[in-house]
């Protein structure tokens, strides 16, 4: 399967960089994202299904730091190939990463497990589950901007996520092969640690989504310096993941850690709402950089909980379930931090919201346009916006608490 997942990828890969039109370009993206997840839920499943339980720990925390270092990595790169060689060159760089992919695929060892040959696939629950999450994610992407002429718009995506999650439901609790393992989600243990991990995703990407551009308009920096302002948060993110999974396999606690980690990530990002506008750059950036190395603790321990919980003949559909998690998480946690910056922007004065939209789009040079008194406004109103995001990454981080708090599964 991973195989598969490979070569799914990289023809998709070459099929856009070689896209005569945009409509060719979508398509292949879309084949793109599939292999893309296959390749995600596979690596997770792998680890699960050849590395003991008690070892899981250090190797799920390595896949999780590069998981982070490629996301803080890859724009980096991205920006550099195109600059240099154009957007082709972009999705060109996959096929020998895919190739040397696959020449390490080669050499994991045959599984000694048994296999359910012949069981079929869920086509039918695939495409009813892309019924419920694509509208899904259209509705929630329309909160990022508060706008009340997008509301009939958010109610039909909403009402047709509905009827798309309420055809799943049915569909899968009546197919001898279903796509999503609806015992598992029943059990206390399995829905905490999707919990977690849907909050993992959801702080993590209001923080990186947004930050740069608090970097840039509140504390002038460039678009250069903010990427390396960012780079001690994603360093101690992922630094925090292969620390944790150490004292996993060392202690065989599990539930400890993102208890005490994201507790004192709370505690971060509450400071934060409320020191962020006297502080340095360079401040800013450290404190950044100790909650992330918390934050590094939750989505690891809830990928080892769900492995844990479904054992080996689930893994697949333990991995995908936090996979999928961590993603919607991601979404909303987007399109929450949006929803709070441009609320209470709109509420204060809806002239700095629109400046701000503007810089969304367009980038924070926007801001330079406008005489200096009027910058200094619209500084300090961005900044007070900015402090109900930090909350909002606070309270993320305490339902994390609560459900690693509460997790029935404590030990391997």
């Amino acid at each position: 399967m991973m195989m598969v997942a490979l070569s799914i990828f990289m023809a998709a890969s070459v099929l856009c960089a070689f896209a005569p039109t945009f409509e060719t370009l979508l398509i292949a993206r879309v084949l793109q994202g599939l292999g893309g997840g296959g390749l995600m839920t596979l690596a997770q499943a792998l680890i699960g299904e050849f590395v003991p339980p008690r070892e899981r720990g250090t190797y799920q925390g390595y896949l999780s730091a590069n998981i982070v270092a490629g996301s803080a990595f890859g724009p980096v790169a991205a920006g550099f190939l195109t600059e240099h060689w154009g957007w082709h060159s972009v999705f060109l760089a996959y096929v020998p990463l895919g190739c040397i992919a696959v020449a390490l695929v080669l050499r994991v060892p045959k599984s000694e497990q048994p296999r359910g040959g012949g069981r079929g696939f869920d086509a039918v629950g695939l495409v009813l589950l892309t019924t419920f999450v694509l509208p899904l994610l259209l509705a929630v992407s329309q909160f990022q901007r508060l706008d009340p002429g997008m509301l009939p718009r958010v109610v039909v995506w909403l009402a047709l996520a509905a009827v798309g999650f309420a055809a799943l439901l049915w569909q899968q609790q009546r197919t001898s092969v279903p796509i999503m393992a609806l015992p598992l989600l029943r059990l206390p243990a399995f829905w905490r640690a999707d919990v977690m991990a849907a909050c993992s995703g959801a702080a993590l990407t209001a923080m990186i989504t947004f930050l740069p551009l608090y970097l840039q308009a509140v504390m002038g920096a460039t678009p250069g310096e903010s990427g390396l302002l960012l780079i001690p948060l994603t360093v101690s993110v992922s630094s925090g993941s292969v620390l944790t999974g150490w004292l996993i396999s060392r202690t065989g606690r599990t539930a400890v850690f993102p208890t005490v980690g994201l507790s004192i990530t709370a505690l971060t990002m509450a400071f934060l709402a409320y020191a962020a506008a006297g502080m340095s750059r360079v401040e800013l950036s450290w404190v950044l950089a100790l909650g992330g190395l918390c934050q590094g603790t939750a989505m690891l321990t809830a990928q080892i909980t769900v492995q844990k919980v479904a054992g080996a003949r689930h893994l697949g559909a333990a991995a995908a379930s936090a996979q999928l998690a961590r993603s919607l998480g991601s979404a909303f946690g987007a399109a929450a931090a949006g929803a709070v910056l441009f609320g209470l922007l709109s509420a204060w004065d809806p002239d700095t919201a629109t400046l701000f939209f503007s810089m969304v789009r367009h980038g924070s040079g926007v801001l330079l346009n406008l005489p200096v008194d009027q910058q200094t406004l619209a500084r300090s109103e961005i900044a007070s916006a900015f402090s109900g995001v930090f909350l909002l990454v606070a309270a993320i981080s305490c339902v994390s608490v609560a459900m690693s708090a509460t997790l029935p599964v404590r030990r391997l």
